[in-house]
């Protein structure tokens, strides 16, 4: 688990769009120790390679997308959390439109595909950002924090005025099990009267009950209804945790956030990377034993030299 990891051989996904409504289609590749997590446009001539890196993010409305000009990936947050959730921080991915496709709106998809293609352990170490003092971004009533830990946890609290979310808290420590059975599942969710608004803006054009959560005024109308009674929190520590991965390495320290999104969480790590005071990069291997421990990681199919 000190080690670079990347896939064990590529995977080819292909689905629809949650904002775009596009048919698109998603190569992996593996990639050699220090790559990072790279993505390029096929359908684009003299596409550049975008790096999954929270300098790269460009917007963030309802989605955070990466991009350089009219080069945009958009709906990144779902794929990147699951590629970190599995411990693979370099690979290729190569797309024939402008946005990650939804598959069911959660990250169960990419962590099926991915534990099928098998992690290859790589030759270097990992490099980790430690956190070493609280940094914070704010704006209005809703803020993000990050603060030291020997672990990586997140802290998460939503506020809706709809009576089957309300107000919900939840504090996630990371491992990967933890992530494939209590976060990975989760579905990105909206209100019923919210869609004609949102298409207007060029928006959810993709969405239906197969790849999110939708809510009346008073319940649930997918008809099999929630995976988990506080699905909707699990689905924003998904964003976060795959928001919070462009900081290119893994993490340990406590992210706190309070009725946060794609913007906040991108501004965090914008001012965290702004104030190298207030973190260390370290190599895996100076690790403390119970950050070691924590990062628990899927079983490694072969060793590439």
């Amino acid at each position: 688990m000190l080690y670079q990891r990347t896939l064990a051989k590529k995977v080819k996904v292909t689905g629809i769009g949650l904002h775009s409504g596009l048919k698109v289609s998603l190569t992996i590749h593996p990639a050699d120790s220090g790559t990072g997590i790279c993505f390029r446009r096929i359908d684009m001539a003299s596409s550049p390679l975008i790096n999954a890196k929270a300098l790269k993010v460009i917007a963030t409305e309802n989605a955070t997308t990466l991009g350089e000009g009219k080069y945009l990936i958009n709906t990144v947050e779902h794929l990147l959390a699951v590629l970190y959730g599995l411990g693979i921080n370099n690979a290729y991915c190569e797309i024939d439109g402008p946005e990650i496709p939804i598959m069911d709106g959660s990250g169960a998809s990419f962590v099926f595909i991915l534990k099928e293609s098998g992690v290859a352990n790589l030759s270097k170490l990992k490099n980790f950002i430690v956190i070493l003092s609280p940094i914070r971004v704010e704006l209005d009533d809703r803020w993000a924090e990050f603060h030291p830990s020997s672990k990586l946890i997140i802290e998460s609290t939503i506020v809706f005025a709809h009576p089957l979310i309300k107000k919900q808290k939840e504090i996630f420590e990371f491992s990967c099990e933890n992530f494939i059975n209590d976060i990975s599942r989760a579905r990105t969710f909206g209100m019923l009267r919210d869609v004609d608004n949102l298409k207007r803006k060029g928006l959810a054009k993709g969405g239906s009950l197969d790849n999110a959560i939708v809510l009346d005024d008073y319940d649930v109308i997918n008809p099999d209804g929630l995976r988990f009674k506080n699905e909707f929190i699990r689905h924003k520590i998904l964003d976060t945790l795959g928001d919070i991965s462009l900081l290119g390495c893994e993490i340990a320290g406590r992210v706190v956030t309070y009725k946060s999104g794609h913007y906040l969480n991108n501004l965090l790590c914008r001012k965290l990377l702004e104030n190298p005071d207030c973190y260390n990069v370290v190599s895996a291997s100076c690790l403390a034993p119970e950050t070691k421990q924590s990062f628990g990681l899927p079983q490694v199919i072969h060793q590439v030299s």
